[in-house]
């Protein structure tokens, strides 16, 4: 089985994962109070395709912080999904601590404070994802 950071990195999988990543978003957003909501469709609005974009940019480094957890689980022969699930807060910890520099060194100022400002809540609302994305990283790793 390939490492996860080869399998999410692999330009001829890239359109469909990235895909599937803003299909899991939609959904975990449309499940959300209007706070969310609102700062998804405010970061939304910045410009055209800018959540693909980031996305696509936060696919590599996403990878790689969670390699560990996914070869514990292959090593282990422990079903992903069941493995990532269980771990979600660590998981959802690994995600949060790249997204944490991506928004300390943005130029931006709406999207510091979208961020900023739904920061207090992103670790319930990442940890609520992580059997979603677990499928999609044992779909496209595998």
């Amino acid at each position: 089985m390939p490492s996860l950071v080869d399998a999410l990195n692999d330009s001829s999988k890239e359109p469909a994962i990235v895909e599937d990543c803003l299909a899991l978003i939609e959904s975990e957003v449309k499940n959300k109070n209007f706070i969310i909501k609102g700062g998804y469709k405010t970061v939304s609005g910045i410009k055209p395709g800018f959540i693909r974009n980031v996305v696509s940019d936060l696919l590599p480094e996403f990878a790689k912080a969670l390699e560990p957890m996914h070869q514990e689980a292959v090593a282990g022969g422990k079903d992903v999904v069941a493995h990532f699930s269980g771990n979600a807060g660590k998981a959802a910890d690994a995600m949060l601590s790249i997204t944490d520099k991506k928004a300390e060194r943005s130029t931006n100022g709406v999207i510091k404070k979208t961020y900023g400002a739904l920061r207090g809540t992103a670790k319930s609302n990442v940890e609520a994802a992580i059997p979603g994305l677990a499928r999609l990283i044992a779909k496209h790793a595998s």
